[in-house]
């Protein structure tokens, strides 16, 4: 399968870098350098992943990861920042990220995390999905 990424960070080099070696992994990657500019797309769903860059100008990855959990609590978002700290990670985690790099990522290490988020997301909407099948059939008289 290949995984759909949006890829957001304000260090355009990085992006490009980035994006480059995860699309040399079979990946479809859009990019965007802020956060505003990604929330304006009109497919943010469509993503298996987002990751997120946690340190920004204008709209930081916290804000952007509550933005984006309150459109579709099944996006999956994999934060990455240059100055982890410790209480950042636990209120991004409780915040519903699925997980927290420092980078320089490492690319295997991102990639299996990516394709861990695409099979979260699929068993997410497949419950949805089931429980959606399930009130439509529960409120029939058959």
């Amino acid at each position: 399968m290949e995984e759909k990424i949006l890829l957001i960070d304000d260090e355009a080099e990085f992006v490009e870098t980035l994006a480059a070696r995860m699309r040399a992994r079979k990946m479809t990657v859009t990019t965007a350098t802020s956060a505003v500019e990604a929330l304006g797309r009109d497919d943010v769903d469509a993503y298996d992943a987002i990751v997120l860059d946690l340190q920004m100008p204008g709209m930081d990855g916290l804000a952007a990861l509550e933005e984006i959990k309150k459109r579709n609590p099944k996006l999956q978002v994999i934060l990455l920042t240059g100055k982890a700290t410790v209480e950042k990670g636990v209120k991004a985690m409780k915040m519903g990220a699925m997980d927290l790099l420092e980078k320089p990522a490492d690319i295997e290490e991102l990639t299996e995390k990516i394709k861990e988020a695409g099979g979260r997301k699929m068993v997410l909407v497949k419950e949805a999905s089931e429980n959606e099948i399930k009130e439509i059939i529960g409120s029939k008289s058959w």
